[in-house]
């Protein structure tokens, strides 16, 4: 029984150590996360102009044509 209440009074003491990192960690990430810019808050997406998504299609078709000529 002895070491049966040690090893639990050892669980406890983890527990309370990760709990105490847990909330490092965690204030750590809201420092960091005011940091951050909007643009990786919301993905990191851009808006195209339609002229921009014609011109990468065509570049897409283009490399496709490429490889199947090749193969």
């Amino acid at each position: 029984m002895v070491n049966l209440t040690a090893v639990v009074r050892q669980l406890r003491n983890q527990r309370q150590h990760a709990k105490k990192q847990v909330e490092r960690i965690d204030a750590a990430l809201v420092a960091l996360s005011g940091l951050s810019s909007k643009r990786t808050e919301n993905g990191g997406s851009r808006k195209l102009s339609a002229a921009a998504r014609r011109r990468i299609a065509a570049a897409q078709r283009a490399r496709w044509a490429k490889i199947k000529k090749a193969a």
